[in-house]
């Protein structure tokens, strides 16, 4: 192929976009939504950024002010963590919508995410948020298809294609000239985005410079470069092997509604049916169930906490728990928190196996679908994406049984086994143990994981663009002008 013919052709698609009054109004109305979405993103980031840490600080210092108590009264008296949303949320806001965002922790029991922004809004949310990574995934892909579908066919309606095959032009470069000027399109609209990105990372990250957002905006502009190469290519190739215009404009509209609403629709229907997930209720009910077979730890006649309280007399050879060392309610507490906490896990990992089977349908789509692929890809790197949200889930989980365990530890070290008579005060603590007990931090995935995890997205954007490159190769030797 010779580069100035390639540059031709591109030149020529490109520029035909200024002649044309329409292409350049639905341009300019892509790049106003662009900045749109960017404006609303940034200010939704920041509102509920500065409203959960205005809670979460609230929520510290009612914990580090609570008075002497027993320990085990503030394992109750629990504590409540918010979800850190990622600087990039604004670029696409994935599931945050839709996921519970703050979470009341306290011993015993596992308490469903609540507070999701689709719980507080109208209706309106069902038909979708206007996000920068909805223009480019959605919008932006349909104007590239509009532009694109005559670029080949109307040259062989007028009879401008058999001119330019018989002085010499192959098709390989007429296909791959006129994609390179749709992708320089896509690109220039794509180099704004990644404009008003790397902005939003450096102004939205809590820390400067936001070099781990910076890292995560770098990744997005190459799969979204990648996106677009192959955006460019298919209107080409559709119009190349298309007798008329309409045909080659009513066929490309066809792909963009099977790749934006039919195929993702079908494919969590297809999840849903095959891989069944219980309903809250029917969980907690589950879990409840396994519960009371093991028995209840805060009843001290339970045979199986009766067992092992007879088997502690006997190990340390005294007749009564008050002759014990340690405080043996909270050693019976810290038991009953390990038997609660491992048989929640193994449900909440049975129903998380069961969302990932749900899930690997719609990756496995991903080699049907780009959009797919590249929606993934870009809800992980931002942090919105079903992982993040079960990462969290768990993390939140780990931090109730740490803190649930810990008040177990004060009081089997500091609560004496005597009983109290009417008279006494109720035994407490310091409140300086509530103090010394850290604030929850949530960490994000690093991208090392996020690549494993998205590893089909990845290998399906690269098997699109080898198998779009294989396509121009196979139809330049059969297309003919006619």
């Amino acid at each position: 192929m010779r580069i100035d013919v390639l540059k031709l052709f591109a030149k020529q698609t490109y520029l035909t976009v200024f002649k044309n009054k329409a292409i350049m109004l639905l341009l300019g109305i892509i790049v106003a939504l662009l900045v749109y979405a960017a404006i609303s993103g940034a200010t939704i980031y920041k509102q509920q950024t500065e409203s959960r840490l205005q809670y979460q600080k609230q929520v510290r210092e009612n914990w580090e002010k609570m008075p002497d108590k027993h320990p085990h009264r503030m394992a109750h008296y629990g504590y409540l963590v918010f979800r850190t949303k990622h600087p990039l949320s604004f670029f696409d806001f994935g599931m945050e919508s839709y996921t519970g965002n703050a979470v009341f922790l306290e011993a015993h029991r596992q308490n469903t995410f609540n507070f999701s922004e689709a719980g507080f809004s109208t209706g309106m949310l069902r038909f979708g948020e206007i996000s920068m990574s909805m223009v480019l995934q959605l919008l932006l892909p349909l104007v590239v298809f509009f532009i694109g579908f005559n670029t080949v066919a109307t040259d062989r309606e007028n009879g401008t294609l058999k001119i330019l095959l018989s002085q010499g032009v192959s098709w390989k470069e007429i296909i791959v000239g006129k994609a390179a000027g749709l992708l320089g399109i896509s690109l220039s609209i794509l180099v704004l985005a990644i404009v008003i990105l790397v902005i939003g990372c450096i102004t939205l990250s809590p820390e400067t410079p936001g070099v781990d957002a910076l890292g995560r905006a770098g990744w997005l502009s190459l799969f979204y470069g990648m996106y677009f190469a192959i955006i460019s290519v298919i209107p080409v190739l559709i119009s190349a092997v298309s007798k008329t215009a309409k045909v080659s404009l009513i066929s490309l509209i066809a792909i963009w509604l099977l790749s934006a609403v039919i195929f993702p629709r079908t494919t969590q229907a297809l999840g849903n049916m095959l891989y069944p997930s219980p309903a809250i209720a029917e969980f907690q009910a589950a879990v409840e169930k396994d519960l009371i077979k093991t028995g209840d730890s805060h009843n001290p006649d339970d045979p199986y906490y009766k067992a092992l309280k007879d088997s502690i007399l006997r190990v340390y050879n005294v007749s009564s728990i008050e002759q014990l060392p340690f405080n043996y309610s909270g050693f019976q507490m810290k038991e009953g928190e390990r038997i609660s906490s491992e048989l929640y896990n193994q449900h909440l990992e049975r129903l998380l196996q069961t969302y990932e089977k749900q899930n690997a349908l719609a990756r496995i789509s991903t080699f049907l679908n780009p959009m797919a692929a590249v929606r993934n890809i870009s809800m992980a790197i931002s942090g919105t994406d079903f992982n993040a949200y079960t990462g969290f889930q768990r993390q939140a989980e780990t931090y109730r049984y740490r803190l649930a365990q810990h008040m177990n530890e004060l009081q089997i070290k500091l609560i004496s086994n005597k009983k109290l008579s009417d008279h006494d005060k109720p035994y407490s603590i310091s409140h300086n143990h509530w103090k010394s007990f850290p604030d929850f931090k949530y960490k994000f995935a690093d991208l090392h994981k996020l690549m494993k995890q998205e590893a089909f997205s990845l290998m399906a954007l690269l098997g699109w663009i080898v198998l779009l490159g294989l396509l121009i190769v196979i139809l330049s030797k059969r297309l003919k002008a006619i």
